[in-house]
């Protein structure tokens, strides 16, 4: 009877409504216990059904509980279970020994900017770490399977992973919230725009390919409380380009790992892992910018050689082409890289290009005044004859080689005609062989003197005179003539020399320029 009275005053209670009075209502004790009786239950048999009755009491109050009600999801109380309690002040280890172990994984997205000036590398990377928090696992059977969940970053324990070459805080968007397992596994994704310093090299520019590194260490923790892995395979990291987009002026060749420790003097050492991003700029631009144009002003510079060398024309050529490399040089002056530390080759190169240029002008200049001006100049000594004219006219391989030793014979067979007329103009005397025909000869000599001075007259003594000075002056123009055609034998030939010269040093240097720049392309 107490038993009955027990689980009437049970009953009793589960037939109140709730706050409102709705409710499903359940029949009365005493109206279930005299049922059972009638029915004809034994006394035994009662307590039993008592039982059965009770434990559908639960099922009865929900049918109390009110129809639009539903239970609190399951993403909530999971929330709350995990969070309730959290110290997030607090490395997430149950005992103090246990190493945090921070795997890091990192994917270039873009190169952004190569600042050679200040040596800055700007890139955009999707960085991932992944850590177990001790106390954030839980059972999914209690929160209907669930097995992974997103937490906000501020209300958990993160690790201090700093990057040692920032300079600069990017652009970087703010992801709030970070994904927990039920195994505590914690992954923390995340894009960040990353301004770094580095050493870059700029003496293979255009051509040039930059090594960076990135550096990723805990800025306070030991490597005994907070040690870094590598979330992939080396090998998966280095080639993965799979996010990078590949249309900027930097192409990405490869990334590469590699874990080292680090400590300062005799303090403890602390983990680091160093990414190598290896970057090629693409030199297609600045070949058609730089080096075409320029190659292009010293293919007219070497053009201009086969103007006459006797017309002015060639140095009014080569100071226009000076001019204008000069402009050139100005404009470019922007595009090139400046480091204070050195210069690129390719500045170098327009260096050597514009010395190549005032060379050719001054060898122009040379040879122009060695043609001109002959009345001012002395006959070319015998040893540069034989030099120019003789020897290097072998040497260089000209064709028309004889008429310069022909006209150099001729000159030598004026010079000594010259030289004969003036021996037979002078007066020889007159021997006689018999004395009697030496006294009539002087007596004829006497008397024909005497009649020319008698008879002769200043007009014919005149003409005299000016034939003579006629005969000197074409002497002395001829004389001239030969003096000239020397010195242009001699500038020809010195011309075909200096160009000879002043070609192979070009194609000397442009073919060891051509031959670095494919190595490096091609490295």
């Amino acid at each position: 009877m107490q038993r009955e009275r027990l689980i009437a005053r049970l009953i009793g209670r589960s037939q109140k409504p709730d706050g409102g009075g709705k409710g499903t209502r359940v029949p009365p004790a005493s109206l279930l216990l005299s049922v059972l009786r009638r029915a004809g239950a034994s006394a035994s048999m009662v307590p039993t059904a008592l039982g059965a009755l009770v434990a559908l009491l639960p099922l009865a109050s929900a049918l109390q509980s009110p129809a639009g009600a539903q239970p609190e999801p399951a993403l909530r109380r999971l929330a709350q279970h995990l969070l309730a309690r959290y110290q997030k002040g607090t490395r997430p280890v149950r005992d103090w020994r246990t190493t945090t172990d921070v795997a890091i994984d990192l994917m270039v997205y873009a190169i952004l900017s190569v600042d050679e000036k200040n040596q800055v590398l700007t890139t955009y990377i999707w960085y991932r770490q992944h850590w177990t928090d001790e106390f954030l696992k839980w059972d999914p059977a209690h929160f209907d399977n669930l097995t992974q969940i997103s937490l906000p970053v501020e209300s958990i324990w993160v690790p201090d992973i700093l990057i040692n070459e920032f300079v600069d805080v990017g652009k970087s968007p703010h992801v709030p919230y970070v994904y927990v397992s039920h195994h505590g596994e914690v992954q923390n994704l995340k894009p960040i725009q990353v301004m770094t310093a580095c050493s870059l090299d700029i003496y293979n520019f255009p051509f040039d390919v930059q090594n960076c590194s990135l550096t990723f260490t805990s800025w306070l923790h030991h490597i005994r409380d907070i040690n870094l892995s590598l979330w992939r395979q080396p090998e998966l990291v280095k080639f993965d380009r799979s996010v990078f987009m590949n249309q900027g002026e930097w192409e990405l060749l490869y990334v590469l790992s590699r874990f080292q420790e680090f400590s300062v003097k005799s303090s403890d050492s602390y983990a680091e892992m160093k990414f190598y991003v290896v970057i090629r700029r693409r030199p297609l631009f600045y070949t058609v910018s730089l080096l075409l144009p320029s190659i292009f002003l010293m293919v007219m510079d070497i053009v201009g050689f086969y103007l006459p060398p006797h017309s002015g024309e060639r140095v009014s050529f080569k100071i226009t082409l000076l001019l204008g490399y000069s402009v050139f040089l100005i404009i470019v002056s922007d595009t090139l890289p400046a480091t204070a530390v050195g210069t690129p080759l390719i500045g170098i190169y327009f260096v050597v290009c514009m010395a190549l240029l005032v060379i050719s002008l001054t060898e122009t200049i040379l040879i122009v005044r060695l043609v001109h001006k002959q009345d001012l100049q002395p006959h070319v000594p015998e040893w540069l004859k034989h030099l120019l004219l003789e020897k290097a006219t072998i040497l260089l391989c000209i064709r028309d080689r004889k008429k310069f030793s022909q006209s150099r014979m001729q000159s030598l067979d004026t010079s000594r005609q010259m030289e004969n007329n003036d021996s037979t103009a002078k007066p020889t005397p007159y021997v006689c062989e018999d004395p009697r025909e030496c006294g009539a000869a002087g007596g004829t000599r006497s008397a024909l003197a005497f009649a020319g001075r008698t008879e002769g007259s200043a007009a014919l003594q005149e003409v005299l005179r000016e034939a003579t000075a006629i005969r000197q002056l074409l002497e002395k123009r001829e004389e001239f003539r030969d003096v000239a055609r020397e010195w242009l034998q001699v500038g020809y030939v010195l011309d075909i020399l200096l160009f000879r010269v002043y070609l192979a040093a070009v194609l000397a240097y442009s073919i060891t320029l051509g031959t670095l720049w494919s190595v490096w392309r091609d490295a």
